[in-house]
């Protein structure tokens, strides 16, 4: 009994002299391989990295209107594009190799979180993926930080740091305009099949004028609900190496940043490429002048700067 109360004791005084305070900003482990990011208890998006995935997505994507801006596949061709999963990262030549459509050689495996943090205005996860050929061929090492940045009126920013190396020899990211980014809008929001509008930073409007166009960003706005309409605008950081990236957009919901439209990248051992993508999460049609102030406030962040990998 005397030793029972000294452990009793001993765990009081363990105990913080007053409680921390709760973040607001929470990403929270689920079952199932997923994380909720959270504001107050709300979820504004989930990370999923299950093992049995041909990548790692973020579905859904909730705007201020409470509803999801993005959808899983094509509205009207779902099997040939089952690869279009809310947000994403893919490319489709890593040294011959796929990764960008389901049922190929090429998988982006999650291997481990390195990092699960929460604040007042913003959360966070660092996670370790393998870009494979097949269950022994690794391609290349990639580190993803994903962090949802809180906005007022319900707005937020995604931001998507990539730090890709080569483990062992050189590998090319092939010229091609799929990859290394991808959002399929919800179908209310897209031109073709709702009241959506497209537009980039250059003044250009839907796909016929955005299509294969460089710009610093591209917005992707339209009805969610009956009453409101919310949209995503899908930022290039002036630090990544095709800036400002041409932007693979079409009227039928979807829009991507090529990473390597006009030339290939090669990507040699021990100098890994970091890049950084952002999605602004926005209520209502906002003017160009606006999404030109988030894009310009955006691209003065500082890229990230991943820990030192665990021997």
């Amino acid at each position: 009994m005397v030793a029972l109360s000294l452990v009793f004791t001993s765990a009081l005084s363990a105990q913080p002299s007053s409680p921390k305070p709760v973040p607001r900003m929470q990403a929270e482990p689920l079952p199932g391989h997923q994380i909720s990011f959270r504001r107050d208890g709300v979820e504004i998006t989930r990370y999923h990295f299950g093992p049995e995935l041909d990548r790692p997505f973020l579905y859904p994507i909730i705007g201020p209107s409470g509803r999801s801006l993005t959808r899983m596949g094509h509205p009207h061709d779902p099997e040939s594009h089952s690869h279009h999963n809310s947000a994403w990262i893919s490319h489709h030549d890593v040294g011959g190799i796929s990764t960008w459509g389901d049922g190929g050689r090429g998988r982006i495996v999650h291997k481990r979180i390195e990092l699960l943090e929460d604040s007042e205005n913003s959360a966070s996860v660092l996670t370790l993926n393998a870009w494979t050929a097949d269950t022994t061929n690794v391609l290349l090492i990639e580190r993803r930080l994903v962090t949802v940045q809180w906005l007022p009126d319900n707005e937020w920013l995604l931001l998507l740091d990539l730090q890709l190396e080569a483990p062992a020899k050189e590998i090319v990211f092939g010229k091609t305009p799929f990859g290394i980014t991808g959002v399929r809008m919800a179908k209310t929001i897209g031109v073709s099949d709702g009241g959506g509008t497209i537009r980039n930073s250059e003044g250009a409007v839907n796909e016929k004028e955005v299509f294969w166009k460089p710009a610093r960003w591209v917005d992707y706005s339209g009805p969610i609900t009956a009453t409101a309409a919310d949209g995503i605008t899908l930022l290039d950081h002036p630090s990544n190496p095709n800036h400002p990236s041409v932007f693979h957009v079409r009227n039928d919901g979807w829009m991507g940043a090529s990473l390597t439209f006009d030339k290939p990248i090669t990507l040699q051992p021990s100098k890994p490429l970091t890049l950084r993508y952002g999605l602004y999460i926005h209520g209502g049609m906002k003017s160009t002048n606006a999404l030109q102030a988030h894009w310009e406030q955006f691209s003065k962040t500082a890229t990230a700067t991943f820990p030192a990998k665990p021997r």
